[in-house]
């Protein structure tokens, strides 16, 4: 592989180096189209996940190289024809051989800042990238004369999320660079189950009440939660909360606190207990049932946003089902989702435990509710649009080189 002038000033400017892969026995490449996507940055990895789950379900004969940092163990499973490997090699020898190895088909990066021996090897094969969102570049890029032209400017598409990273692109790449802006690329938002005839059956039950859910509730966030409450039912008289603890279990301590202190009626799901005209507080401790919940509740708290457990659901799931989301400052392991859902002006985010009553109370209003849980949605159905386009390059370029038949 023959260095550029460029490349090697860059390498020294930026100390670049990168710790060899673990070495490890090398699986044979399958026989087929090959695709191989970089994912530098974990963040990125559900909504490569879920990418490469449409590509395989829609090219069955496809094979993919993802090269990420390793997942762990709670990150989605991927798909039987993904090949998980470490990063290549950072001596160019290593990359050459890693590259003769896998002989990919397409290429593309998805997130993470662009990294100049990569494409330019890939580019030495006769393969057009396709660039997803690429994170800034360093310092020593932009300052090297010709590298960013000469690792980005062949490119077959640069998709990158708004306007301000178009136009930080084009000051690297030139005014002619293939660039489209197109949003962030996001999973798609799970739908959890319902039943039907169960969903019809508790909004029969509700009479039109007006009804907040406290999801995912911790321990901790109890006392907050029954502050709201007390607080919002002081503006509807009427008004219903529903809780699902965090755990399961605690749901009779949490009948007993809420009847022996407060002098609520609290019914109890578990017990088969239906929601009756007087009842101020459903404790729905049954398992697989949030689905039914967020479908019923136009405005949900996200359990664990105020304490120091985090987030303890993805806010994409009630987004994606028309409930308004009310969340602390404290993200957990979804902060990419709420920063996404924030920057569409789709949530009400509280400082502290006590704005939370407030802000139940503001949202009981039907059009500020409908107004955040539109934008939820809108921001996280959107993921899909992308999705699509990003797919259409990979198959394209896949057709073009040669065994993509």
């Amino acid at each position: 592989m023959r260095r550029s002038p460029a490349l090697g000033l860059y390498l020294a400017l930026s100390g670049w180096r990168r710790d060899k892969a673990a070495r490890a026995e090398t699986p044979p490449r399958p026989k087929g189209p090959l695709l191989w996507l970089h994912a530098p940055d974990i963040l990125d990895f559900p909504a490569v996940a879920d990418l490469l789950r449409r590509l395989v379900d829609e090219r069955p004969g496809t094979h993919v190289l993802l090269t990420a940092p390793d997942p762990g163990t709670e990150a989605p499973a991927l798909p039987r024809r993904v090949h998980l490997a470490p990063l290549p090699p950072g001596d160019r020898a290593g990359l050459a051989a890693f590259i003769a190895h896998w002989q990919p088909d397409a290429f593309a990066q998805v997130g993470g800042p662009p990294d100049p021996l990569v494409l330019m090897a890939v580019t030495g094969l006769g393969l057009r990238p396709i660039l997803v969102n690429l994170a800034p570049a360093g310092r020593a890029f932009s300052l090297v004369p010709g590298l960013s032209r000469g690792a980005l400017g062949t490119a077959a598409r640069i998709l990158v999320s708004d306007p301000i990273a178009a136009r930080r692109m084009r000051r690297l790449v030139g005014p002619a660079a293939p660039i489209e802006t197109i949003g962030p690329l996001e999973p798609a938002p799970p739908a959890l189950p319902h039943t039907e005839a169960e969903r019809e059956a508790v909004a029969g039950s509700l009479g039109g009440r007006p009804v907040w859910l406290a999801a995912a509730l911790p321990p901790d966030e109890v006392e907050a939660v029954i502050a709201a409450h007390r607080a919002a039912l002081r503006l509807a008289h009427r008004l219903l909360l529903i809780v699902v603890p965090h755990d399961l279990s605690a749901a009779p301590a949490l009948v007993t606190r809420m009847t022996e202190t407060e002098g609520w009626n609290v019914a109890l799901r578990s017990n088969e207990e239906g929601i009756e005209e007087d009842c101020h507080v459903y404790i729905a401790d049954t398992e697989g049932e949030l689905g039914l919940w967020f479908r019923i509740a136009p405005i949900t708290y996200m359990g664990g946003t105020l304490s120091d457990a985090g987030s303890l659901r993805p806010p994409t799931e009630p987004a994606a089902l028309g409930s308004a989301i009310i969340h602390g400052p404290r993200p957990g392991p979804h902060e990419k989702a709420y920063a996404n859902l924030r920057a569409a002006r789709a949530t009400r985010e509280l400082r502290n435990p006590t704005d939370l009553g407030e802000a139940v109370g503001d949202l009981l209003a039907p059009d500020r509710a409908a107004q955040l849980a539109h934008n939820a949605w809108a921001s996280t159905t959107s993921g899909a649009e992308v999705a699509d386009r990003v797919l259409r390059l990979i198959v394209e370029a896949l057709r073009e080189t040669r065994g993509a038949g």
